[in-house]
């Protein structure tokens, strides 16, 4: 082989590796600037949806943070909104669809949407399948699914879950930043909380008690809420 071709051939090479190599740091997220819509159109209401579980450091996560809550780090990832069975669901900011019922979980139904902003909105516990289709633009406000029920009852849990991701479905992020809303109101009326919203680790108190504070998560990290002195405590388990 002539010098000439072995060396167009090993820049053949070294291109095609360098197209192939995967990113060292991940994408710049984009801060939250309450950029995006609320999931409903309706306003909030005893008749149409109230603000359930929030994102983070809930009790309700912290009790439940070695078992449904442990490849997100021991945190509750999404906001919960209570809603009857077939509320409309709209995107919360203009993207096209990349998931309808895919692998991430919040069943019977769920829908990703891809923003190009390098974030995904990941709505769960969908009552059917979305009414859109992989690949479909959408506009914000644009109706795209009904909420149904983690339980499949339509009376048990009702509720939309709602997420921010990254593309790659590696971190995410407190909804609340980057939803413009009253959440003062919102969270002033929860039914899903019993008792304090946020757990408290004794020898940091004050850390993650409040719905703007909360930390991101990166899927299959170590526990972030491993406390050795919480509050308030966990009841202990009743023998069988």
């Amino acid at each position: 082989m002539t010098r000439p071709v072995l060396a167009a051939l090993t820049l053949l090479l070294s291109s095609a590796a360098g197209a192939l190599a995967l990113p060292t740091t991940p994408p710049p997220i984009p801060a939250p600037a309450g950029q995006y819509g609320l999931p409903f159109a309706a306003p909030p209401g005893p008749d149409t949806w109230l603000l359930g579980q929030v994102y983070g450091n809930t009790t309700f996560a912290y009790r439940e943070r070695v078992t449904q809550y442990r490849y997100g780090q021991g945190l509750h990832f999404g906001l919960d909104f209570t809603a009857a069975c077939g509320t409309p669901v709209v995107a919360i900011t203009d993207g096209v669809v990349s998931e309808v019922d895919g692998p991430h979980g919040a069943a019977p139904h769920n829908l990703v949407i891809d923003h190009p902003d390098g974030l995904s909105s990941l709505y769960g516990h969908l009552l059917r399948k979305a009414s859109v289709k992989v690949g479909q633009r959408v506009r914000r406000g644009q109706v795209v699914a009904v909420s149904g029920d983690s339980q499949r009852s339509c009376v048990s849990e009702p509720h939309l879950h709602l997420e921010i991701r990254d593309h790659a479905h590696l971190r995410l992020f407190n909804p609340v930043g980057y939803i413009r809303a009253d959440w003062a109101a919102l969270s002033s009326v929860d039914p899903d909380v019993d008792g304090p919203a946020f757990q408290q680790d004794l020898a940091q108190p004050g850390s993650w008690q409040f719905l703007d504070d909360q930390p991101p998560v990166r899927i299959g990290g170590a526990p972030l809420n491993a406390y050795p002195l919480a509050w308030p405590p966990v009841a202990p388990t009743t023998p069988r």
